[in-house]
């Protein structure tokens, strides 16, 4: 008698505690709310399972099962949402081993809504309810939700193919994975997906695709992988980069001409980079001080070549508008992506371009990884590209502060006297041996 009294008193605790966590739910975003209602679940099984375990009456084990399938339900419903969260911060870690603690805690809580499902499963028939068997549906449904989320993690990096998405992060995508041999997934259905794939391919990259999936790894890893090889044998990788991204074949004839009929007669040259875009607006292209970088640039006998988005003012005096060439049909076709790198070479070698300079912006990626020597302005230090400065040769920043342009104008000079950072070791040159 004494043992069914606390099996009584043990099952109502329990369906209380499962009350008090149910009650909660209509407030889970609240602060604090969810963690006791959480916390309440695991007290409303645990009392259920002392009360069954206490032995009782089949009223009471009935009351006892029902408060465990009910509660189950909604600690697997719990796990689900708890590890959809959890997901989306996993794949937004800002390295890659913070990306793959986050995904092993994620598996950890779907595992939590897999044991309620089971365990929702095992007791509804013995309670033969159409509610037990509601409950264990609704907790095999959310455990099956929840593992979906793992299975749809791929553990490549996306290669965007839509022209809204940023051109130049593919350049740092690309040099991961020749350099750290990461997998590729390439955005489908784009309308640049195909070029996409046959830069890749033609730089030798098809091995490490993967199919498309929707939970990737965060692109914001690869600067950082990228800066690793170069940390490890700079030369190495750039002349790795040079090779693949470049390939053997001469210099496009369309590309060649599209620069020399813009440049005939220019004499040696920099590329003054324009950035326009809705993503960190603060980091746009001050009309004012490009005209100042052109100047500078003049100052120091180089003819300014603006490249990038569209121009907003202006064109500085005696500059070159090179802006928005990547829309030309040059540049447009099948192999878009090799034709925009061909444009950076050709312009070393029959141009005399020198270097590059201007806001951050990814389209400086590739031919900085080339060995162009790149100055990029910044209002703060840039975190993820900041990774590169003293790992990629010639690869520096800047951030502005009251004598800013004073080092803009050294570094204009050093490179227009030749005293730039070389090339790489095995950097093609033209008939004479030059750059």
């Amino acid at each position: 008698m004494e043992a069914h009294l606390d099996a009584t008193a043990l099952g109502r605790e329990a369906a209380a505690a499962l009350g008090r966590a149910l009650a909660r739910a209509s407030a889970l975003h609240a602060p604090g709310v969810r963690r006791s209602h959480r916390a309440e679940l695991e007290r409303a099984i645990a009392l259920a399972n002392d009360a069954l375990a206490a032995g009782a009456s089949p009223e009471t084990v009935a009351a006892a099962r029902a408060t465990l399938v009910r509660a189950h339900l909604a600690r697997a419903r719990d796990a689900r949402h708890g590890a959809g969260q959890l997901s989306q911060g996993a794949q937004r870690a800002p390295t890659r081993d913070d990306c793959d603690d986050g995904w092993r805690r994620v598996e950890e809580i779907v595992a939590v809504a897999e044991a309620s499902a089971a365990e929702a499963a095992r007791l509804a028939p013995l309670l033969d309810t159409e509610a037990a068997r509601s409950a264990a549906r609704g907790a095999g449904a959310a455990a099956t939700d929840a593992r979906r989320l793992v299975v749809e993690r791929n553990h490549a990096y996306t290669f965007h193919a839509d022209p809204a998405f940023s051109f130049g992060e593919g350049w740092y995508l690309a040099a991961a994975a020749v350099l750290a041999g990461v997998a590729i997934q390439v955005e489908p259905d784009k309308p640049q997906t195909a070029q996409a794939e046959r830069f890749l391919r033609d730089a030798g990259l098809a091995p490490l695709f993967q199919p498309y999936r929707s939970r990737p790894r965060a692109n914001k890893h690869l600067p950082d992988l990228v800066a690793r090889a170069f940390r490890a044998d700079a030369d190495a990788a750039q002349r790795r980069l040079r090779a693949t991204f470049l390939g053997d074949a001469p210099i496009a004839r369309a590309v060649a001409e599209w620069a020399d009929g813009r440049l005939a007669g220019a004499g040696r040259t920099v590329l003054l980079w324009v950035r326009y875009g809705t993503h960190h607006p603060a980091r746009n292209t001050k009309h004012a001080e490009l005209v100042e970088l052109a100047a500078l640039a003049l100052d120091a006998a180089l003819v300014p070549v603006l490249v990038g988005d569209a121009l907003r003012g202006e064109v500085p005096a005696a500059a070159v508008d090179g802006t928005l060439f990547w829309k030309d049909p040059v540049f447009q076709g099948p192999d878009m992506r090799r034709a925009q790198l061909q444009l950076f070479e050709h312009l070393r070698r029959a141009h005399g371009l020198v270097g590059q300079l201007g806001v951050t912006t990814a389209g400086m990626d590739g031919p900085a990884l080339m060995g162009l020597p790149t100055l990029y302005l910044t209002d703060a230090p840039n975190v993820r590209l900041g990774a590169w400065v003293g790992a990629v040769p010639g690869y520096r920043e800047l951030v502005r502060g009251d004598a800013y342009l004073d080092e803009v104008a050294r570094t204009l000079r050093r490179w227009a006297s030749g005293r730039a950072e070389a090339l790489a070791p095995g950097a093609a040159t033209d008939e004479h041996g030059r750059p």
